[in-house]
């Protein structure tokens, strides 16, 4: 009910008018109405950006010899459960010294056709069937991007389109998949000047978002080899860790020397070797 101010007092004797009180002051005199401030609008918050979703076809990416959650336990899945253990050690902290940027790990390569992207898609899938890690996995290989062709998906705005557009988000070009944890940042429309891209300020402002934003979230760059281009040294200094793919009978000590050699500042570096026979 309204309490109304300014009422008439009731006479000497007569009984108290309880539906409208008067409020007064010490003075007894009706204290003036005070004014009522007018009603602030509120704006409704807007709705959070949902990335777009996209379906893999697991059964064809099983028949290349890919990882999938579903998929009975094999060889290959066991491998890799070598590969991320001490990547997730550095991770969470747990090695022997504290590596900054753990979370982002760059695959890469001496040369081209080692199988790097392999080793990249593979790692991510292996990491997403953690029980407390997501994964965002990135095509950084700017100039031959190829995670997407490789998971049967269609060309997509990403990385460069992000650096080259200020109006762009994260979630404006990220893909969620069918996979619960795991999600794809595609390379992007092709741009001439992508090493100094990924060479700028507003690279480095969007890895420190993506190192941050989510606590349990690993990020998996397929770079580019690392003799073959200039954008994977670029890359390579922003990282936590690097893979090094080397591909058995064919990558010479000499050639995987040189491209070690590329990688200065990144604290963590972990050769893999890969196609190996059985023998």
């Amino acid at each position: 009910a309204a309490l109304r101010q300014g009422a008439p007092a009731s006479a000497p004797g007569s009984p108290p008018d309880h539906q409208h009180p008067v409020v007064r002051n010490i003075s007894g005199a009706a204290p003036a109405a005070r004014p009522v401030p007018p009603a602030v609008p509120v704006t409704p918050a807007a709705p959070a950006k949902e990335s777009k979703q996209v379906k893999l076809d697991l059964a064809r990416l099983a028949a290349m010899g890919y990882l999938t959650p579903s998929a009975p336990r094999s060889h290959v899945a066991d491998e890799f459960r070598v590969v991320k253990r001490p990547l997730l050690t550095n991770v969470h902290g747990k090695g022997a010294a504290e590596v900054a940027r753990a979370n982002l790990i760059m695959v890469t390569s001496s040369l081209p056709g080692e199988g790097k992207t392999f080793v990249s898609v593979n790692l991510a899938m292996s990491l997403a069937m953690e029980l407390d890690t997501t994964v965002l996995l990135v095509d950084a290989d700017v100039s031959r991007p190829s995670v997407l062709d490789r998971l049967g998906l269609p060309p997509s705005p990403g990385l460069l389109d992000v650096l080259t557009t200020p109006s762009l988000d994260l979630s404006d070009v990220m893909l969620r998949t069918d996979i619960d944890k795991l999600a794809l940042l595609p390379a992007g429309k092709h741009h001439e000047r992508s090493t100094e891209l990924l060479a700028s300020e507003n690279m480095q402002r969007l890895l420190d978002e993506m190192a941050s934003r989510y606590s349990d979230r690993v990020i998996v760059f397929d770079g580019p080899p690392l003799l073959a281009s200039t954008e994977s040294r670029v890359l390579a200094s922003h990282m936590g860790q690097v893979v090094v793919v080397v591909e058995a009978g064919r990558t010479s000590h000499k050639t995987l020397a040189q491209a070690m050699d590329t990688i200065e500042s990144c604290p963590v570096v972990m050769p893999l070797l890969n196609k190996i026979s059985r023998s």
